[in-house]
């Protein structure tokens, strides 16, 4: 089928193609999605507690993460139209998966304010539907996808702005600066790579690769925290690094409770 072949998809990045081995088009634009694979079950083990004592479905967005990874990979190392699709469709359902699991419920719509269950089916079959219409116009699902930014910076911002604790508000701020950061690497990419090709450096997007999945997992950290906090405020969570707890700029940042109730969160609505 066309859309399996190689340069099928009409997106190719920067990066000059099959330079480094002819078996691989973009070779780190493909590498640098390791992040994307080894990360996640990292984050498996650390939220495991999380994952048993407020909601397992955590786990649903780390997986999805592995396989945003391995679409992305395949994608810049084949640019073929199914590769292109497999990494912004799989993008989407981690978007609406932690969407669905995180949103708060002060904020939800009054006709899902009793059933976050409903909440969820509603953004699944959005999500299908929206899967099905980015195979039809595959050329603008990046810009697409890229808007979902908007409404979940001003989120992160309203969510931090209720916080009280100085270490999560230092965690959104370096979150948001890294979110920036990783879409000025996409954009010039995309649009200036004539400029950055002249300066023999063609691997912004390698960096976008990097950043994004730096800012992705630690919002998902902070969302997962701001959601404890807000529904179940008694298992008192609290924000830690991995693996020494005062590596706050290294370390890898998770959440712990300090009195743990055996009580799924979303058991009751």
């Amino acid at each position: 089928m066309h859309e399996f072949q190689r340069g099928s998809s009409d997106v190719d990045w920067c990066e000059a193609n099959y330079d480094i081995t002819s078996f691989i088009a973009e070779f780190f634009n493909t590498i640098s999605n390791a992040l994307f694979i080894v990360g996640p079950p990292l984050l498996i083990y650390l939220f495991r507690h999380y994952a048993r004592l407020v909601t397992w479905e955590v786990n649903i967005v780390w997986g999805l993460l592995v396989i945003v990874g391995l679409g992305s990979a395949y994608f810049h190392a084949t640019l073929s139209l199914v590769g292109q699709l497999l990494d912004e469709i799989a993008i989407l359902w981690v978007l609406m998966a932690a969407l669905g699991m995180w949103f708060p419920k002060r904020l939800l719509p009054l006709v899902f304010q009793h059933s976050r269950r409903n909440f969820k089916v509603a953004l699944m079959c959005f999500t299908a539907l929206s899967s099905g219409l980015a195979c039809v116009m595959p050329e603008v699902n990046a810009f697409v996808l890229m808007l979902f930014g908007i409404p979940a910076t001003m989120l992160l911002c309203t969510e931090l702005w209720r916080t009280q604790c100085r270490r999560v508000r230092s965690l959104g701020i370096r979150c948001g600066v890294l979110w920036l950061l990783a879409v000025t690497c996409w954009i010039n990419d995309r649009v200036f790579c004539d400029v950055w090709s002249s300066l023999h450096f063609p691997y912004l997007h390698c960096a976008w690769h990097i950043l994004i999945f730096i800012a992705s997992y630690t919002a998902c950290v902070l969302f997962a925290y701001f959601d404890v906090v807000e529904e179940i405020p008694e298992q008192m969570p609290v924000l830690k690094y991995w693996p020494k707890n005062h590596w706050d700029f290294w370390g890898v940042p998770y959440i712990t409770l300090l009195k743990p109730v055996t009580k799924i969160k979303h058991s009751s609505i």
